[in-house]
């Protein structure tokens, strides 16, 4: 492969300017097992996460602004360096990076675990997003330099699929910590996983380098980024309880973009920027990360909601809500192999049309059920229909950047689509967060004022919507007043929820149209 500086599968020592040893397939497989397993830490965390925000709400006596908060922290450092974590792998070797930051993310988890207050767990949670914002480049760089053009897409297809179903177990390993331990426990699941990573990496995956990447970090570039997001997104929380034009609302959201701006300008003049501007001129790189936007802010919004409404408002456990999304990612596992091969088969426009669409008709599956009712008959087919449509979008979607770029530039490309994911990940939770709240806050004065309730018992349950779900009812009620006030909690929620999956739809939507009008049939 030109321009890539490899360690041979097969020797222990980097052959400067020498083209990479091919490995054989049992070295290919280590590779897969390795990269598979560290991007899966980033993973499990995310759904391991969601599970474990009520309880922690609970305990530590949260706002629905704080839990974001939990979440957004880490997505926030994630997004605004997985610029520089692609960056760094391909100037100091992908292995070295991938392997510093399954460190820190491992370190951070403790940290997390060990939270004695909301503060200290979201600050915890910045330093994870710095560790993934080195691993999760590098995973899929270290594939791109190990597999030939040929191989990559079932390869990255193998990945995918791996990396769905090792999430798997996070969720209900996850949640049946959190029950029965504690929800600190769910962050130390990270620990071991992260030692066998290390243990791989370092005893079977070959190193490889770009030899042309610049020396230099883009520093500004990352400052920008970093201020320009987390003005933006601190605004958008805000918003929601606030209004736009209050001055902690909308002040932070134009230097938000002000700053982004700055960031598109600067990066435009630099000569070795840590987002090469020159990428986008390839029309299949643009549109896939355009599609990528609109369909990961869906995800993230729709993911980040999904459990708490189990949890608060239908009553599940918290092993249970783990594995409510079970069958997703099981269809995530058996059909991904299979999906990424479909680049091959029919180009790459059909399935970024047809897997958009099936994940919006998922989207839509969730506005029926309210409170109460069987699983399988409420959630099960929206998590179905939702994980097909997925399927038949990850792997091609992600096939569709790597095929897109110069080899050399493996890990740029890598580090900007999976930027511009957590990027939409992190908008989504700000900017579906806002519909979660007005829908909330509208049906709970719609559904407070037709109860027969003291004025006191009304403006109690009132004055805690900043928690949404996690409302507490005040003792004083009598059971009548109590059932009654739980039921409007539960039904506001409900009602919010249905805002978020149906602007998921629409975005879904959105998807389909850019795979339509901006990605080319490579068939």
């Amino acid at each position: 492969m030109a321009n890539i500086i490899m360690q041979p599968c097969d020797r222990g020592v980097v052959l400067s300017g020498a083209p990479a040893t091919p490995c054989t397939r049992s070295q290919k497989r280590w590779v897969l097992a390795a990269t598979v397993l560290g991007s899966s830490l980033a993973f499990i965390d995310g759904t391991v996460v969601n599970v474990a925000l009520p309880a922690l709400q609970a305990e530590l006596g949260a706002t629905a602004a704080d839990v974001q908060w939990v979440v957004e922290s880490y997505a926030l450092l994630l997004a605004a360096l997985l610029l520089v974590g692609g960056s760094l792998g391909d100037q100091y070797g992908r292995r070295k990076v991938f392997s510093i930051g399954v460190s820190i993310f491992a370190v951070a988890s403790g940290l997390c675990g060990l939270a004695p207050g909301i503060v200290f767990l979201i600050i915890a949670r910045a330093v994870q997003g710095i560790g993934a914002a080195l691993l999760i480049p590098g995973s899929l760089a270290i594939i791109s330099a190990s597999f030939d053009k040929q191989e990559r897409g079932q390869a990255i297809g193998t990945w995918s699929g791996f990396s769905s179903i090792t999430a798997a177990l996070g969720p209900v390993a996850g949640g049946w910590l959190v029950e029965h331990v504690s929800w600190r426990a769910a962050f130390f699941l990270n620990i071991p996983l992260a030692m066998i990573v290390l243990a791989m990496a370092f005893s079977r995956v070959p190193e490889s380098r770009d030899p042309t990447a610049n020396k230099r970090i883009d520093l500004s570039g990352a400052a920008l980024a970093t201020i320009g997001l987390g003005s933006l997104v601190y605004g958008l929380i805000n918003s929601g309880a606030l209004g736009l034009l209050d001055f902690r609302t909308l002040p932070p959201i134009i230097w938000g973009m002000v700053s982004l701006g700055l960031f598109g300008v600067v990066e435009a003049r630099k000569a070795n920027p840590m987002l090469p501007v020159n990428l986008f001129k390839s029309r299949n790189f643009s549109g896939a990360n355009l599609l990528t936007l609109t369909m990961y802010t869906a995800l993230g919004g729709t993911l980040f909601f999904f459990p708490l409404n189990l949890i608060q408002v239908q009553g599940y456990t918290a092993t249970a809500a783990g594995a409510a999304l079970l069958p997703w990612i099981i269809m995530m596992f058996l059909l991904s192999r299979w999906s990424g091969g479909l680049v091959s088969r029919f180009g790459s426009r059909p399935p970024l049309i047809i897997g958009p669409l099936v994940t919006g008709a998922g989207y839509l599956l969730f506005l029926p059920p309210g409170v109460g009712g069987s699983y399988w008959l409420t959630f099960f087919p929206a998590v179905i229909v939702l994980g097909f449509g997925m399927a038949i979008t990850v792997a091609p979607l992600t096939t569709t950047v790597m095929n897109s770029v110069p080899e050399h530039l493996a890990g740029v490309a890598s580090g900007i689509n999976n930027a511009v994911s957590r990027t939409a990940g992190l908008l989504s939770i700000a900017v579906l967060g806002i519909m979660m709240v007005h829908g909330f806050n509208t049906a709970l004065d719609r559904n407070l004022s037709r109860l027969p309730v003291s004025p006191e018992l009304r403006a109690s349950v009132s004055e805690q919507r900043a928690r949404l779900g996690a409302i507490e009812i005040p003792p004083s009620a009598d059971p009548e007043s109590r059932a009654g006030l739980l039921m409007a909690v539960d039904e506001s929620f409900v009602a919010g929820f249905r805002l978020v999956t149906l602007g998921s739809a629409a975005l879904a939507l959105a998807s389909a149209l850019f795979g339509w009008f901006m990605i080319d049939d490579d068939k």
